[in-house]
């Protein structure tokens, strides 16, 4: 229940207090006084989004507060509880709105987030606003209506849990199935991409070593004639360093014989000798070896341009080369593994979309019993309101899937979604004799006014909800039919805590507290004020809602008739 309500620099108001009861309570007031203004902060108390433009002009903040009495065994006791607070301590909701479009929530001091708010205070209070006779126009908004009567709120999300699920295993199988037609390409050109490299019988560092044959064999004709004229200077032309080296160590040896000393020196020129020898050898064996074969600079220049077409392709060297070939293998080593992954998604597929068939269709069932409990409980729930005779239906369809959707999301033929497979239409009949048609296409305005305040007075015997906001419910109707309303909203108070915004008297005469709710100029700036009437009061404001600002002894008499006959 919502005890005590505190606004500060919100619109219009610069600073309210109000204190609340148990029961009916009934904030009346002229058009544009601010009464909406009220409901809109009970909304962001809620948990509804805020914005910077609801800040009073020349404050830098809004501010808004709240404190709400928990029931000890209520959804929000036990949503407290896990958050860490105590329920009997009471709920204190406090947000700031700040100009910069920043805000802070504050719940029993503590900062909390808008999500959290949102779950403390989701049983606590249910606001029907001036624009819910046109939300429920709307046929998405008819599904969630018939969920919450039914109480099927927890298979509802059951359902969207298990559609949640599925996706991700549908977004792996389409990139499975993309891997897949695109497997036969990719494994063409992986195994053409190997072959090439394989078959290339690439060496390392063989490009090194090809580029050094090509300039010998380029040259061959320079270094031949080079190294023969070398060896024929060494060893075999007359006159040649070996036979020079030779009589000279020859002598050398004589002239030892006279001085020992010389000895050393015909040792190494004997020495010299062989080394020349050994050179020459040397120096005709490579002469041999660069005979060149008839083709082979050919062959070389081909190997080469070989190697730089892989090295090219394959990232600039022949490591990168090899390096390609062992990552092109191990992909398609593991390409052959893609079956099996699509087997495994496809199990998981399987499974996931049982779970979600049988959780929409155990949904499907609730709601036709919900359905037929909702027509007869609207039905007997406007009698009272001056629609006796009213036919009312939530007319359930299951429309068929598209022929695109995902056969793992079709459930008897219908595609599921996160609220199932189902759709729901509320048809009214309001006069005897008339055919069912869509809400939309048939309510007047009373006649919505009426239906909104049944479907409201329903669902909150149902929800169990602590504190219900009526805004304006008196839209479109009048006289007799009012005075109806009111008793029907006087009864739901013994169960449930009402506020009620109302222009009409015959409503606001059933109020157990009334406050009346002004807009005044003072100082240049326009200030809403609140103030709690008492016997004295009250006359005075049903006489005014009945007669105007200008209040006669007969509309006096008239407003303290409609009291004394509440």
């Amino acid at each position: 229940m919502l005890e005590e309500l505190v606004i500060r620099n919100f619109a219009i108001i610069e600073d309210l207090r109000i204190r609340l009861a148990p029961g009916l309570t009934i904030f009346s007031g002229e058009t544009g006084a601010g009464k909406s203004i009220i409901i809109n902060a009970v909304n962001l108390l809620l948990g509804s989004r805020a914005s910077s433009r609801l800040i009073r002009t020349g404050a830098e903040s809004a501010e808004l507060e709240a404190l709400f009495r928990v029931a000890p065994d209520s959804p929000t006791a036990r949503a407290m509880l896990l958050h860490g607070h105590v329920p009997a301590d009471g709920l204190v909701v406090r947000r700031i709105i700040h100009r910069d479009g920043s805000n802070r929530i504050y719940i029993n001091g503590a900062l909390a987030t808008v999500a959290v708010l949102a779950e403390l205070t989701g049983s606590l209070a249910s606001i029907s606003g001036q624009h819910e006779h046109q939300t429920l126009l709307k046929e998405d908004t008819h599904l969630l209506v018939l969920d919450r009567y039914g109480g099927l709120m927890p298979q509802r999300q059951e359902a969207a849990e298990a559609y949640r699920l599925i996706q991700p295993l549908l977004g792996e199988g389409r990139d499975l199935a993309a891997l897949k037609a695109r497997q036969s390409e990719r494994m063409e050109m992986l195994r053409f991409q190997r072959d090439e490299i394989q078959a290339a019988s690439v060496v390392p560092d063989e490009d090194a070593v090809l580029e050094r044959e090509r300039q010998v064999l380029r040259h061959a004709e320079t270094l031949m004639q080079t190294l023969g004229q070398g060896v024929e200077a060494l060893y075999g032309a007359d006159g040649a360093v070996l036979g020079q080296v030779a009589a000279v160590g020859k002598e050398m040896a004589r002239a030892a014989a006279i001085d020992p000393a010389l000895s050393a020196f015909a040792e190494r020129l004997e020495e010299l000798g062989i080394w020349i020898q050994d050179l020459s050898a040397e120096m005709q064996r490579h002469l041999s070896s660069l005979q060149v074969e008839e083709g082979r600079l050919e062959q070389v220049e081909e190997r080469l341009e070989t190697l730089r077409r892989l090295k090219k392709k394959y990232g600039g060297s022949l490591a990168k080369v090899l390096d390609h070939l062992e990552i092109a293998e191990r992909e398609l080593d593991g390409i052959e593994n893609l079956d099996d992954r699509i087997e495994a998604n496809r199990r998981a597929l399987d499974d996931a979309a049982g779970r979600l068939a049988e959780r929409c269709r155990r949904l499907s069932a609730g709601r036709k019993r919900a359905a037929r409990d909702l027509a007869r409980a609207v039905e007997a729930a406007l009698g009272p309101l001056r629609m006796e005779g009213t036919r009312f239906e939530a007319a359930l369809s299951q429309p068929p899937a598209g022929p695109g959707s995902d056969p793992h999301l079709s459930v008897d033929g219908s595609e599921a979604g996160e609220a199932g497979i189902d759709q729901v239409t509320f048809m009214l009949a309001p006069n005897v004799g008339e055919a069912l048609k869509p809400l939309a296409a048939i309510a007047s305005g009373g006649e919505l006014s009426r239906v909104v305040l049944a479907l409201k007075a329903i669902l909150a015997a149902n929800d169990a909800v602590e504190t219900v906001v009526f805004d304006e419910v008196d839209a479109g109707i009048g006289g007799a039919v009012a005075e109806v309303v009111g008793r029907r909203l006087h009864e739901l108070a013994r169960h449930h805590q009402l506020i009620c915004i109302t222009h009409l008297p015959q409503i606001a005469r059933f109020g157990d507290h009334h406050f009346r709710i002004e807009k005044a100029v003072s100082q240049g700036r326009t200030r809403t004020t609140i103030q709690p009437l008492d016997d004295n009061g009250r006359l005075e404001e049903i006489a005014r809602m009945l007669g105007g600002e200008k209040i006669t002894d007969r509309t006096l008499a008239h407003a303290r008739e409609l009291l004394e006959q509440r």
